[in-house]
């Protein structure tokens, strides 16, 4: 079965940067629909950003136009580079993949916090 591998997380400082990857295995990568999600501590998970297999994406409201999400299918890898890190930015950042029909995945998480 398929596997997601996040990694790119650590402690910046507002207005900082940051590039998380989510390595994807076991799953055909190019037909999945891919995401990343946050969690903060005591609150629901959220979508961040998405983009779809043929490119299109989709972002929250509080990230748009600081964050981007993109993939490379030949190295079956999906990226999110965040700039101008505010500290409401936060959480713990999960991969996911989609695709309908089968089962979906997530990732382990991995941890950003923005902090003076």
């Amino acid at each position: 079965q398929g596997q997601l591998v996040e990694s790119g997380g650590g402690l910046v400082q507002p207005g900082g940067s940051l590039r998380l990857s989510c390595a994807a295995s076991g799953i055909i990568f190019r037909l999945y629909r891919m995401g990343w999600y946050r969690q903060a501590p005591g609150e629901q998970r959220e979508v961040v950003a998405t983009i779809a297999s043929g490119g299109n994406t989709v972002y929250a409201d509080s990230v748009k136009g600081r964050f981007t999400i993109s993939r490379d299918n030949t190295k079956n890898t999906v990226y999110l580079q965040m700039n101008s890190l505010k500290p409401e930015d936060t959480a713990v950042y999960y991969c996911y993949a989609f695709r309908a029909g089968y089962r979906d995945y997530w990732g382990q998480g991995t941890q950003v916090t923005v902090s003076s």
